[in-house]
């Protein structure tokens, strides 16, 4: 069994847990998120696989490029994923990943854009059980009335990372 190697990194938007297998991150989460425990057992269960503190290369790569991106040295990362949920959710996260730096999309841009306009609610779903924030850029994502709505590290982190991409 591959086990799951995580590691705790604080930023000044909070804390997040970090986590690689198979040399592939799999979480960038906010630590202190409601979901949690349901994000760590769906990693846990679906990896079939538990969590071991340390460090390596993945880890390190991470925690770098993040660095690079809140000093604004970095708009696109370049690491490794492995995105663990449904067709549907990797589907979502997909689409997230090509929403641009510094532009936010609504929950229905999103659901047009994987060619299911009538799914907003479950792209809603999905945004929110994404495991890798940031690069996975779920903070992107705004009501279509242009409000910011929930976010796994809480509305004024998400206001933050939009303020740090439009400075």
């Amino acid at each position: 069994m591959n086990n799951i190697s995580i590691q705790h990194f604080n930023t000044k938007f909070g804390e997040l847990i970090l986590g690689s297998h198979d040399n592939k991150l799999i979480m960038c989460d906010w630590y202190h998120r409601k979901a949690r425990l349901s994000i760590d057992k769906r990693l846990q269960t679906k990896l079939k696989s538990s969590y071991t503190e340390e460090n390596n290369k993945i880890l390190q790569l991470t925690r770098h490029q993040l660095n690079e991106y809140f000093e604004h040295k970095r708009e696109n990362f370049d690491i490794p994923l492995k995105l663990i949920g449904t067709e549907f959710q990797k589907a979502v996260w997909h689409a997230l990943i090509k929403v641009p730096y510094g532009r936010t999309f609504s929950y229905l841009d999103i659901s047009k854009n994987i060619s299911n306009s009538k799914a907003v609610r479950a792209v809603a779903n999905a945004n929110g059980a994404n495991a890798i924030s940031i690069i996975v850029p779920c903070h992107r994502i705004i009501g279509k009335n242009g409000t910011l709505t929930g976010y796994a590290g809480g509305i004024n982190t998400k206001n933050s990372l939009i303020k740090l991409e439009n400075s």
